[in-house]
């Protein structure tokens, strides 16, 4: 295999429509109860995108389909999809948790593996205690998580709560500890999926941080999934693509992305994520006018409007929205900071978020949303992209013409706003930019 660490051959798995195997024995009891009382299986799973594409009339689907590719060691491979192409069926199989039904992936070196934030911490032991339990868990010998201990606790920022039962601790207190355990195993190869939804903006660029010191400077090959495109940009320097349980794309991050948003243009509808406390079902983006679009002039409002399924009576949740370009820079509205939420919502309903007169180049924008409680600390919503949108207009109707166009067009900022230019002279240059004054 040389330098290649994972091969890839024509992996596929099919699953049977009906069959209790959600590969978790807590979910599969779950189920197999359910239909023993004769009522809805509760980790049935709709809306993804082989329940909305196979034929009806079979028992039997393929969550993944002949797939086929190497990665290198010490290459940091985003996976990206939407919701039900893949990915997690793919994970699975890569840390030996489900078994393919055809095909075969080679592994060279140790694997360290956060599928779902804290798997194996007992909520009645301490920190302490869980760090080694987990440890164990992963791989790690007593000796070697004794070594690690101190750098482990520092990197999760628990130090003040390590001898306080886990169960008492925050979702991102949590999520730090359990990142922190397997970002200091000594394996050759790190599998993340979704892992970062869960923490702060300065602790997901922490881990960012940790994973490329892993890569670069230990030779580590890191896979991350994300739903977040930004991240997936930051970090990886190459990408895949599943659709429907197929690779429809493999190459330089920056490409493979534009590509999946390309398909994801406009706006999301019918894809609920079930292991959420509250699902995003729908979300429409309007202009100025009221109308349902993904193009948009500079200066014109953004209206986002979400429909939202909450499965239980939720007091005051923070909803967020972010807006980003491609290359990284965002702007965001969040009820958390603003102060403002919405007294209760219980099952289905609907929450719009107007950004007025935005002074948008023109670009493709990432749509980025999800819930928290109203104290931040709980998760009902990961943060994922919902869509995307594009600002067209020419530079000239902009104002900006000759070299500050290329200027601009060049910049990663996706933003421009008018300014002053005061000289020593006491001249006064302001500058503004026809396209940016409100749009009617």
């Amino acid at each position: 295999m040389s330098d290649t660490v994972i091969r890839v051959e024509h992996l596929s798995k099919e699953y049977r429509l009906g069959v209790i195997n959600h590969g978790r024995l807590t979910k599969d009891i779950q189920s197999w109860w359910a239909k023993i009382k004769g009522k809805d299986d509760p980790n049935r799973k709709i809306g993804h995108a082989q329940a909305r594409t196979r034929d009806l009339k079979s028992d039997r689907f393929w969550a993944l389909k002949d797939m086929t590719f190497d990665v290198r060691s010490g290459e940091r491979l985003g996976i990206i999809g939407s919701n039900g192409a893949g990915k997690s069926t793919f994970l699975k199989i890569l840390s030996r948790v489900t078994a393919p039904t055809i095909g075969t992936i080679k592994l060279k070196g140790r694997v360290a593996s956060l599928l779902e934030v804290g798997t194996g911490f007992n909520p009645e032991l301490t920190g302490r205690e869980n760090v080694y339990l987990n440890g164990a868990i992963l791989g790690m010998r007593k000796a070697e998580v004794q070594s690690k201990f101190d750098d482990i606790v520092s990197f999760a920022e628990v130090e003040r709560f390590i001898d306080t039962p886990v169960k008492r601790y925050s979702s991102g207190m949590y999520v730090r500890l359990a990142f922190a355990v397997a970002a200091h195993l000594d394996a050759d190869i790190m599998v993340i999926d979704e892992v970062l939804a869960v923490g702060d903006a300065r602790f997901q660029q922490k881990c960012l941080g940790k994973m490329e010191e892993a890569s670069t400077k230990e030779g580590r090959t890191v896979l991350f999934v994300s739903h977040n495109m930004t991240a997936v940009k930051n970090l990886c320097s190459r990408a895949i693509l599943l659709e429907g349980g197929r690779l429809t794309a493999d190459g330089e991050t920056s490409r493979v992305v534009h590509d999946y948003l390309a398909n994801q243009q406009g706006v999301l509808s019918g894809s609920v994520a079930h292991d959420d406390d509250v699902g995003i079902e729908k979300v429409v983006l309007r202009n100025s006018r009221g109308e349902q679009t993904s193009e948009f002039a500079p200066g014109s409002d953004l209206s986002i409007e979400l429909t939202y399924v909450a499965k239980y009576k939720i007091n005051r949740p923070s909803f967020w929205v972010t807006v980003g370009s491609t290359e990284g820079s965002h702007f965001a509205a969040n009820m958390l900071i603003d102060g403002h939420t919405p007294s209760v919502i219980e099952g289905r309903g609907s929450i719009r978020c107007v950004f007025h007169n935005l002074p948008l180049l023109p670009k493709t924008y990432i749509i980025s949303l999800g819930v928290r409680s109203t104290e931040g600390s709980i998760v009902l919503a990961k943060s994922q992209t919902v869509g995307t949108f594009t600002v067209f207009d020419d530079m000239r109707r902009l104002g900006l013409e000759g070299g500050s166009a290329a200027s601009f067009a060049e910049s990663s900022a996706p933003i421009v706003v008018p300014y002053d230019w005061y000289l020593p002279t006491g001249e006064h240059i302001q500058v503004s930019y026809p396209a940016l004054q409100k749009q009617s």
